[in-house]
């Protein structure tokens, strides 16, 4: 799977925890819903970032926009696009 796909599904993961915590906070506030989607929601956040950071190749505004919380890794994914590698080897 590429790296890019990866901040996707993280970034989707992120988004889908968010909303599943605050409909959960709106309706009917299940503490074992949030005991569960909680940390979920956390470890999806920091898998973007760190994807994000993985991912980068020199580019700050990928990581910048995977620290958005909730839409930062569906954000950052676009931005995350590969460059050609130059005759050098350096991007």
């Amino acid at each position: 799977m590429s790296p890019r796909r990866v901040l996707w599904v993280a970034g989707t993961v992120e988004l889908g925890t968010l909303a599943l915590l605050l409909a959960n906070l709106a309706t009917i506030h299940l503490p074992e819903l949030t005991r569960v989607l909680g940390p979920v929601h956390g470890l999806a956040y920091t898998a973007t970032v760190i994807t994000a950071v993985l991912v980068m190749g020199g580019r700050h505004r990928v990581w910048l926009l995977a620290l958005i919380p909730g839409i930062g890794g569906l954000l950052a994914a676009p931005a995350a696009r590969l460059r050609p590698a130059t005759d050098d080897g350096w991007r």
